[in-house]
């Protein structure tokens, strides 16, 4: 079986990511978190976290494990209790993780915001609001508007999640300029109004958005953090392997969150 050299496509994915650009929280850590030893990758493994599940699931022999939110979010600690027995099975089974995460939520091609709006067929997209100076969503109509039910039904059957889409209905009927951010972007409902978008499509939000979307007279659905980051690794595994000649697979594990 191919296989490939891990340097060459850690090489070509922070290039193609823009790793070094693009902004993020300092605990992200892009990139390769991970090594193993054998230095190859001969099959690719992609999920949206790196937990332990995800980790035991992937099995073994030159595997490289690309995920969404990588192993380091909380911060500079020991080696010990859950972080060493992650790094102990990713190290045990010859396992290299790569983690991405603004950068693929922004990314023109395999990046989630992208994906999401073309699956949902919007038309006329561009750039919706900012992270850190850098565009982050997308924007774009639907043509002819829909309904609200209509449109919540269309992010559910694209997504397929384990928890039904959550609308809170405060924006006008008709779907007609809906904005996207995946992941927990509730607090971007502001920005949405500001855009003089109708519809606002997010994974999470606090409870106090509810207020903010009614207020502000915005339409605004919860797809699930989880739900709405599954295309982007996918994608990008699938782009990897085709470049690199390498099978790949997609292994779920759904918070319902």
């Amino acid at each position: 079986m191919a296989d490939a050299r891990l340097s060459e496509v850690v090489r070509y994915l922070d290039q193609y990511l823009r790793i070094s650009e693009v902004p993020d929280e300092p605990n992200a850590l892009n990139g390769l978190q991970v090594e193993n030893g054998s230095g190859r990758v001969g099959r690719i493994v992609a999920a949206v976290d790196a937990g332990m599940a995800t980790i035991l699931g992937a099995g073994s022999g030159s595997v490289l494990l690309l995920v969404h939110h990588g192993l380091f979010w909380d911060g500079n600690l020991p080696l010990t209790g859950r972080r060493y027995r992650r790094i102990r099975a990713l190290l045990d089974r010859d396992a290299a993780l790569y983690s991405a995460h603004i950068p693929l939520d922004l990314h023109p091609e395999v990046g989630n915001n992208t994906l999401l709006a073309s699956g949902l067929g919007l038309a006329n997209t561009a750039p919706f609001d900012l992270y850190r100076g850098a565009a982050i969503g997308v924007q774009g109509t639907i043509e002819p508007a829909i309904g609200r039910a209509e449109f919540v039904g269309r992010v559910e059957r694209l997504l397929g999640g384990t928890a039904p889409p959550r609308l809170i209905a405060g924006g006008p009927e008709q779907v007609r300029r809906v904005g996207i951010i995946s992941g927990g972007a509730g607090g971007r409902i502001g920005a949405a109004r500001d855009a003089g978008l109708d519809t606002y499509l997010t994974g999470e939000g606090a409870h106090h958005t509810y207020f903010d979307a009614m207020e502000l007279g915005v339409n605004v659905v919860y797809a699930g953090h989880y739900a709405t980051e599954t295309p982007g690794v996918k994608a990008l595994a699938a782009h990897l392997a085709e470049r690199f000649g390498l099978p790949w697979e997609f292994h779920d594990h759904p918070t319902g969150l």
